[in-house]
C-alpha cells in the first residue's frame, strides 16, 4: 500500500438538538466571549436561539456578526476580522452554510495570528496558531466543518483558497433539526455539491487513499439514499441527519484526496455570476462526467456498484449507469439546468473557461487532463 496522510476535525458531535451544547462545548475549549459568525437570514429566521440560550446558560458573553456574505469577498472578511478583534473574544463559532464556516476559519485565524489574506492563498502558507473554533452547518453540502480550506472571492471575482491545517475546527456540531427548514432548491444544490465532494474524492489524481475512499463510498450512498426523501419529507430530521453525515463524510474525504474538474469549473461561475456554490457544481457534474468516463472507467464502475447491488460486472457499463445514474438525479432537482437559465451569457463563456484553466490546483487532480478548448466544450453543453 502506498503511504499517505490524513488530517480531520478531533471531535464531532452529532446530535438532534446539539446546538442547545454549543455553550458547553464552548466553555470546554476555555471560551469566556465567543464570535459568531452568521447571516441575517439565519438569525432573524430564529435558527439562532438555542445556540444563544446554550451561550447564556453558561453565562459566556458573545458577539454576533450577521453581515457573512455568500461566495465571501475579502473585504468581508477582514471586516468580520476588525470586529471580532474589537469585541475582545477569545473563541469563535461559525454558524451557516459554506460561507459563515469559511469566514469564521479565517476569523479565528487572523485575530490570533494576522496575516494579510492575499499572502496566504495557497497550500500550507498561512500560519497558526487560532482562537478555539466550533463549526456548525446549517446546510448539508460543503463539509467545510472538517476541511481546512476557506474559499473566498478576490476583488478581481477570482475565487481563491487558503489551505492549512490551522483551520481545521476544534469541534464539528451536527444538529439536523437547523436544517429541517432549507428550502428545496438550497436542499438539492448543496446535497449534489456533497456528492460532487464525495465523487472528486473516490477519483481524485492526487493523495486518493483508502481512508479517503472509505469516506467517499458512505458518503455518496447516504447522500444518494436520502436525497429525494428529504426534498419529499423536509422535516424528516433522521434523513436530514442522515444528508449531514454523508456531506460530512465526503469533507473529510475531500480534505485529504482534493477535488478537481468539477470544482474548477464551478468556480469562475460563482466569481462571475455569484451562482451558489451547490447548483455551479451541479450544473457542470454531467458533462464533466461524461468528459472523464474514458480515464475513470473503472472508479466509476466501483461507486455505481457503491450504489447499486445489481450492477453490471462489466467496468464500461456499470460506468456508464454511474455517469446516467447521476445525470437523472441532476435532472430532478428543483433548480434551472442550464447556464443559460441562470443568467449566464454565452459571449462569456470563453472568459469562463479561461477562468476555469487558472484553477490548475484542482485541475491537476482530475483523472483525464483538460484543455482550454476542453472546458469551453462543457460550458456549451450546458448552456
Amino acid at each position: 500500500m502506498a503511504s499517505f496522510n490524513f488530517e480531520t476535525s478531533p471531535r464531532i458531535v452529532c446530535e438532534q438538538g446539539g446546538a442547545a451544547r454549543i455553550g458547553e462545548l464552548a466553555k470546554g475549549l476555555g471560551a469566556s466571549h465567543v464570535f459568531i459568525v452568521t447571516d441575517a437570514y439565519l438569525h432573524n429566521s430564529g435558527l439562532t436561539k438555542s445556540l444563544l440560550a446554550g451561550l447564556e446558560a453558561q453565562k459566556l458573553k458573545h458577539t454576533l456578526y450577521t453581515d457573512v456574505l455568500a461566495d465571501p469577498p475579502e473585504a468581508s472578511v477582514q471586516a468580520a476580522v476588525a470586529q471580532a478583534i474589537a469585541s475582545g473574544a477569545d473563541a469563535v463559532i461559525g454558524f451557516g452554510g459554506g460561507s459563515a464556516m469559511d469566514t469564521a476559519k479565517l476569523v479565528a485565524l487572523l485575530v490570533r495570528t494576522p496575516q494579510d489574506i492575499p499572502s496566504i492563498y495557497g497550500v500550507d502558507i498561512a500560519r497558526g496558531p487560532r482562537l478555539p473554533l466550533i463549526q456548525v452547518p446549517t446546510t448539508a453540502g460543503t463539509g467545510s466543518e472538517v476541511t481546512p480550506i476557506s474559499i473566498l472571492t478576490t476583488p478581481t471575482d477570482e475565487k481563491k483558497g487558503v489551505v492549512s491545517s490551522c483551520l481545521y475546527p476544534d469541534i464539528a456540531v451536527l444538529d439536523s433539526t437547523l436544517t429541517l427548514g432549507l428550502p428545496p432548491a438550497i436542499t438539492a444544490a448543496t446535497g449534489i455539491d456533497a456528492m460532487v465532494h464525495a465523487i472528486e474524492a473516490y477519483t481524485s489524481r492526487h493523495k486518493k487513499n483508502p481512508l479517503s475512499d472509505a469516506l467517499a463510498l458512505q458518503a455518496l450512498k447516504a447522500l444518494h439514499d436520502n436525497i429525494r426523501i428529504v426534498l419529499a419529507e423536509p422535516k424528516n430530521a433522521d434523513a436530514r441527519e442522515a444528508m449531514l453525515m454523508g456531506s460530512l463524510f465526503a469533507g473529510m474525504a475531500f480534505a485529504n484526496a482534493p477535488v478537481a474538474a468539477v470544482h474548477a469549473l464551478a468556480y469562475p461561475l460563482g466569481g462571475r455570476y455569484h451562482l451558489p456554490h451547490g447548483l455551479t457544481n451541479a450544473l457542470v457534474l454531467s458533462p464533466v462526467l461524461r468528459f472523464n468516463q474514458p480515464a475513470a472507467t473503472t472508479l466509476y464502475a466501483e461507486l455505481e456498484r457503491a450504489l447499486n447491488s445489481q450492477a453490471s460486472s462489466d467496468d464500461q457499463a456499470a460506468s456508464l449507469a454511474f455517469i446516467e445514474r447521476m445525470s437523472a438525479l441532476v435532472a430532478e432537482m428543483p433548480f434551472a439546468q442550464t447556464l443559460s437559465g441562470n443568467g449566464v451569457r454565452e459571449a462569456d463563456l470563453p472568459l469562463l473557461a479561461q477562468d476555469a484553466m487558472a484553477v490548475q490546483r484542482l485541475l491537476i487532480n482530475n483523472p483525464r487532463e483538460v484543455t482550454l478548448a476542453d472546458a469551453l466544450a462543457i460550458y456549451q453543453s450546458v448552456y
